[in-house]
């Protein structure tokens, strides 16, 4: 038997999720809660992927905090070490490690109705008993492996790129990359050069756009310093470059059609061979799968030994992997760039609400379904973040996790001013969040842009993605609608509910 240890509030991740919740409670005062973390070290996905050429595909100054601005980015596009970094600093500045609870992996979560807590789990058998549970963990988290006929019988080196093999030098081996997603449009580049041949099986092309990445003048980076409002200037004017975008991606189609015209004309101006160039243009209207950005991906085709497979894999033998067309391609290596578990990552999730709900189960049956993505009616006290629906395919996604741990903090300060056990959401008011954003999304280029991907579940339906504007998803999280709720009072050892309507 493990130890029960007792606290606030369980935060499970410390990649930018975690950390800025943590942050915004020790903001507001709390020290009682604890982060959790699986790993032996902070960064959530910026820990975990390290594989060549890893760089965010969102501004510096956008894919971080507001509150914890870095004046000295080197590039307009950070790599990863330097994301990594900051993280560190940022943990380290508001001394997070101290609530961090290192190598400990959740493995699952009880709400118990009678002492209104959740009783976390963990994988060395001892549980954490909190108010409150915070997932910090996000889609990107669970590498997606195909299961390749035959891939038992291979004798090479196999590796995810989320979990790249730093030990097993590419550096005149024959390779094959399964998957052209975003980090394949990355790593590729950097390792075609080193390998003796890279063959790379394609299932559907990527739309990839030139990346406008440059270093940052010395200038800039030393204003930044001085003066902090030109900095913030900045970021202003990134985030609304960024989040025009969102026009396309909701309904006007004409945006990114013309926008996928310019795109075909850099795949053709890039690539030599014009059979390539048709295997390389995709036949989607941009922005139905994730829009990829990249000034050497398509180069990369020029190569002589960069070859491109798009009839699939029949099958893997001991030292080769076999075509759909019957050709025999000799590897010492598969590296998988097929990215991850996203809307079935929750089937991952061991989680049971209210009377025992299974909240993987349910949503397997019913769909997934939350309130502005962030908490889920018969789950008291259980908050996500980047849960279901919070995605972004055009802004950065620090700033929806920055309005969601605000709207957080509301929630756990409403239940303590009012002296209550628990805070529950509504089904109606879920319900009426569901049927809005679905029928946003109805409308949008990932329904209508002529392809499937990793933003739509098994039934086609989009789980993944907030339709529209992000300051509209800042309005909603701005301030709490105690109408939402409803509160569990205890008292004399029994729960009674009540509903609110005012704060």
């Amino acid at each position: 038997m493990g130890e029960h240890i007792h606290t606030g509030v369980v935060i499970v991740g410390t990649g930018f999720s975690g950390l800025g919740m943590a942050i915004r409670l020790r903001q507001a005062g709390r020290a009682d809660f604890v982060l959790l973390e699986k790993a032996d070290e902070v960064g959530g996905t910026w820990r975990d992927n390290t594989y060549p050429g890893c760089a965010c595909d969102i501004q510096s100054h956008m894919y971080s905090f507001s509150f914890e601005q870095k004046p000295d980015w080197t590039r307009s596009y950070a790599p990863q070490p330097e994301i990594r970094q900051y993280l560190h600093d940022v943990a380290a500045k508001w001394e997070l490690p101290r609530f961090t609870r290192f190598g400990v992996e959740v493995t699952g979560a009880r709400w118990d109705e009678q002492e209104n807590r959740w009783h976390v789990a963990t994988a060395n058998g001892d549980t954490y008993v909190a108010r409150f549970l915070v997932a910090g963990i996000g889609a990107l988290h669970i590498p997606s492996v195909p299961a390749l006929p035959g891939i038992e019988r291979f004798q090479g080196r196999t590796f995810h790129s989320a979990r790249w093999d730093h030990d097993f030098d590419l550096t005149g081996k024959r390779v094959a990359v399964i998957g052209t997603g975003a980090s394949a449009v990355q790593f590729v580049p950097e390792i075609a050069p080193k390998v003796a041949e890279l063959t790379l099986f394609q299932r559907t092309p990527p739309w990839v756009m030139p990346k406008p990445d440059h270093p940052m003048p010395d200038w800039s980076r030393r204003l930044f310093a001085r003066v902090p409002g030109t900095q913030r200037a900045y970021r202003h004017f990134l985030y609304w470059v960024n989040e025009v975008r969102a026009v396309g991606f909701n309904g006007h189609q004409g945006i990114l059609k013309y926008a996928s015209k310019v795109a075909a004309h850099n795949i053709r101006r890039s690539v030599r061979d014009p059979e390539l160039v048709r295997k390389l243009t995709p036949d989607y209207v941009m922005g139905c799968k994730r829009v990829l950005i990249s000034n050497d991906y398509y180069p990369t085709f020029n190569r002589a030994n960069v070859h491109l497979d798009t009839t699939g894999i029949a099958e893997v033998r001991e030292h080769s992997v076999i075509g759909n067309d019957g050709r025999e391609h000799q590897v010492d290596a598969i590296i998988y760039g097929t990215g991850f578990h996203v809307t079935d990552s929750y089937d991952y999730l061991s989680i049971t609400g209210v009377n025992g709900l299974d909240l993987a189960g349910h949503w397997r049956a019913h769909g997934i379904n939350t309130h502005l993505g962030i908490t889920v009616a018969d789950f008291p006290n259980l908050f996500f973040l980047l849960g279901p629906n919070t995605g972004l395919g055009h802004n950065s996604v620090v700033f929806m996790i920055e309005s969601q741990v605000g709207y957080i903090a509301d929630a756990i300060r409403l239940t303590d001013r009012h002296r209550a056990a628990a805070l529950n959401t509504r089904h109606s008011a879920q319900e009426s969040f569901n049927a809005d954003i679905q029928r946003k999304l109805a409308n949008g280029v990932w329904s209508k842009g002529g392809c499937t991907s990793w933003y739509l579940d098994s039934h086609g339906v989009n789980r993944t993605v907030w339709p529209g504007f992000t300051w509209r998803y800042w309005l909603r999280t701005r301030k709490l609608d105690p109408a939402d709720f409803e509160l569990t009072v205890q008292a004399q050892g029994r729960n009674s509910t009540q509903a609110l309507t005012t704060h």
